[in-house]
């Protein structure tokens, strides 16, 4: 766990208070230790959260017109007393590692039949690596090597495919591995909505219930899984997503700019009256149930289950590249457009900020909308990057922007809303 320049760990910091604990559940407010305001005594527990949802009411709490939601891969991870629950959302670190289990670099008696088919095809990640001139190695002394990062060897690998030609022996057995890392991660980031171990359903209740009925919730999300879409069917509400609502739905971003309305019924005047529960979903990198179609090439939405060549933005550098490919380039117009807006409030929830492209998206409308309002929840909020050390620039000249040590799955709705909504 990250500490600050103080040896604490901080759970919510905006320009004017850092709220932070000591190894010893001591709890401090601008780095001075809290007593109890009754008896002098140590600050409990409850005390230091309820202190925490005062300051993050004062920031959410406003007559916004906006409120968007980025969401990352950590609004998907799922935690339990042994850690992360390895049935639903994981992180980057721990898709890169099945991915060596199953290409054979990390232990074989952990691979399962199921995924072992045609074992002896594919290249490990270690062979792949030295192939492609990938330098940090898949395991260390035995053990998966945190260092080694899935996006720049995946980057150095789609590389190598150009360098390629009919004659090179090895290159069946290249294409074929770098096909079944691509379809391991499509499997690993699929998984269903847990109304009992998520909280998306309770996290579109509480944010749309902030809105006046003329505007519209906005979730967008890197992510590829379906968790908000299901939980936005099992609450019955109407997600609005680039496509359009005929029988063979087809990406039209133009969905975005429409809004639901009806005539006031029995009244003779021009007034008219918004549907409720309709949000907007921006799945900036693509989904699984996503596909191309071969007969006119329009992209279609359709079941997961029946979805072979699924549309993703896969974890490499040359995600910026495709960013401006359909139908990216319109999702990521939208967001930005979406930024751009007055009186708006961005909340992000497990988003590390380590895309640039997004981060800087992020923070150029941070500079240039003054009624722009950033949230940052994250499991961490003392990261150490570049991106993250210019957030925190911007706090410090007094943009407005606090930081939030909270995760969608565990307890950011205790913070902004009522946990019962849902």
């Amino acid at each position: 766990m990250a500490l600050n320049k103080k040896g604490l760990t901080d759970y919510f910091v905006s320009s004017k208070v850092v709220l932070s604990k000591d190894c010893n559940d001591n709890f401090y407010e601008n780095g001075t230790k809290l007593n109890s305001m009754d008896t002098e005594e140590k600050f409990t527990r409850k005390e230091f959260i309820d202190r925490i949802k005062s300051e993050v009411s004062q920031f959410v709490n406003r007559s916004f017109d906006n409120i968007v939601v980025l969401a990352g891969a950590g609004a998907s991870v799922v935690t339990n007393e042994e850690g992360i629950d390895k049935d639903y959302g994981k992180t980057v670190g721990m898709i890169a590692e099945n991915i060596a289990k199953e290409l054979g670099d990390l232990n074989r008696e952990e691979i399962t039949s199921e995924n072992n088919e045609d074992f002896e095809n594919f290249l490990t990640i270690q062979q792949l690596s030295n192939m492609c001139n990938y330098q940090i190695p898949v395991k260390k002394e035995e053990k998966f090597n945190e260092e080694f990062n899935l996006e720049d060897f995946l980057s150095k690998a789609l590389t190598y495919r150009q360098y390629l030609d009919d004659s090179y022996k090895e290159k069946d057995e290249y294409l074929k591995t770098v096909e079944k890392i691509l379809e391991i991660i499509e499997r690993q980031t699929s998984y269903n909505f847990d109304t009992k171990k998520m909280n998306h359903g309770a996290l579109l209740k509480i944010l749309s219930s902030k809105l006046k009925k003329e505007n519209k919730l906005t979730v967008v999300t890197t992510n590829y899984d379906t968790l908000f879409e299901e939980a936005a069917e099992r609450l019955e509400m109407t997600v609005i997503d680039g496509f359009s609502f005929s029988y063979y739905p087809y990406f039209d971003s133009n969905m975005f700019d429409w809004k639901l309305v009806r005539d006031v019924p029995n009244v003779k005047t021009t007034q008219l009256e918004y549907k409720e529960n309709v949000i907007n979903l921006l799945k900036i990198h693509g989904s699984l149930t996503w596909e191309r179609s071969e007969s006119d090439q329009k992209i279609r939405r359709k079941q997961k289950d029946s979805v072979n060549n699924p549309i993703m933005v896969f974890p490499s550098s040359n995600k910026y590249v495709q960013s401006y490919d359909k139908p990216y380039f319109e999702l990521f117009t939208k967001f930005q457009e979406l930024l751009r807006r007055p009186n708006t409030l961005l909340i992000t929830t497990g988003f590390s900020f380590a895309d640039n492209h997004i981060a800087t998206m992020i923070t150029q409308a941070i500079k240039h909308n003054p009624g722009l309002n950033a949230l940052v929840s994250d499991h961490n909020i003392s990261q150490g990057h570049n991106n993250w050390e210019e957030l925190y620039g911007l706090m410090e000249d007094h943009f407005q922007i606090a930081f939030l040590k909270a995760t969608l799955n565990a307890d950011l709705i205790d913070y902004i809303g009522e946990q019962n909504v849902y």
